[in-house]
């Protein structure tokens, strides 16, 4: 039995249209289903919990369809993660956890190789923790009143955070999505966001011993795997199982400068500039002088001044 949870809207509807290709597969297959379709704000975290509360002794197979927003909010919903097999193909625009996954472009294929697995993938999950006050942020409805959130991709404060804040009412994206080109809306707005950024500074403790102090810092991104913002391979020696966060910490460096580093971070390419670090940590500690937006897998919902990161080792199994 597969419980199926999809976000209907996700890049402007494809959903949908990949669904009536999936549930052809299912059909002749003659496996049992149950999809389940999001309908408002927060919908999916509920569906979640509704199909993970109560089992019957075997595991359940969770599959979801929609983009990296959709599978951070179903990671809300998991009521017992060692009872959960989780699959995901995806139809968003930025699908990072798709490319780091490696699944591929063919939501056929991708299916049968999920039907196929009998041994599903250990991962890591993330966990950020919002200590200081928080701001929420007017474009999203119903923003969750919890003040601690899962990721699997990765968790950003400032810069990264800021690019996803102003994606999420974005007419761009939509444009881009409908062309394909739904990528094209971070680089976009990264440009921007990049011209406007103001001066803060910020301190960071790992593992309650290593302390960092920066002046002036861009963004720090913690994260599970190697891409985040639609295919900047901001922690390309990241892995998913190593109960380790990595973090990407971009200090002070010129304008000019991180215009010319930013493209080199699709390639992994960009510690090759100074002031831009790596570093390795399983609970990362950041305070930072004024409130700035946070993410986690790309959805943002609050502005803060104080988080604690954790890992959590390999508290997810994903089937692909």
């Amino acid at each position: 039995m597969y419980y199926i949870i999809m976000n209907p809207s996700s890049q402007s509807g494809r959903g949908l249209r990949i669904w009536k290709k999936l549930e052809s597969v299912f059909l002749e297959k003659k496996i049992p289903y149950r999809l389940m379709m999001s309908t408002h704000s927060g919908h999916i975290a509920e569906l979640a919990a509704e199909i993970t509360s109560d089992f019957s002794g075997s595991p359940v197979n969770l599959l979801i369809l929609g983009g990296d927003g959709t599978v951070n909010e179903a990671l809300q919903g998991i009521r017992d993660f060692s009872n959960v097999n989780i699959g995901f193909i995806p139809t968003g625009s930025g699908n990072d956890l798709a490319r780091d996954l490696r699944l591929g472009r063919n939501p056929v294929k991708i299916l049968e190789s999920i039907l196929n697995n009998n041994a599903p993938h250990k991962a890591d999950l993330g966990r950020l923790d919002i200590e200081g006050p928080l701001e929420a942020t007017p474009k999203r409805k119903g923003s969750p009143a919890s003040k601690s959130r899962l990721f699997v991709i990765s968790s950003g404060i400032g810069f990264d955070a800021a690019v996803c804040e102003e994606a999420l009412s974005s007419r761009l994206k939509d444009i881009l999505n409908k062309m394909k080109l739904g990528k094209l809306t971070y680089l976009g707005i990264a440009l921007k966001q990049l011209m406007t950024a103001r001066r803060v500074s910020c301190d960071i403790l790992l593992d309650d011993e290593k302390s960092i102090h920066l002046e002036r810092f861009l963004f720090a991104a913690s994260m599970i795997r190697r891409y985040e913002g639609g295919g900047f391979m901001f922690c390309p020696q990241a892995d998913d199982g190593d109960g380790l966060l990595d973090l990407c910490l971009v200090g002070n460096l010129p304008k000019p400068v991180i215009l010319l580093a930013l493209p080199t971070a699709f390639f992994g390419k960009h510690y090759l500039f100074p002031q831009i670090f790596h570093y390795r940590a399983a609970r990362i500690e950041i305070r930072t002088s004024v409130p700035l937006w946070i993410h986690t897998d790309g959805e943002v919902y609050f502005k803060s001044d104080h988080i604690y990161l954790s890992c959590e080792k390999q508290k997810a199994q994903f089937l692909a």
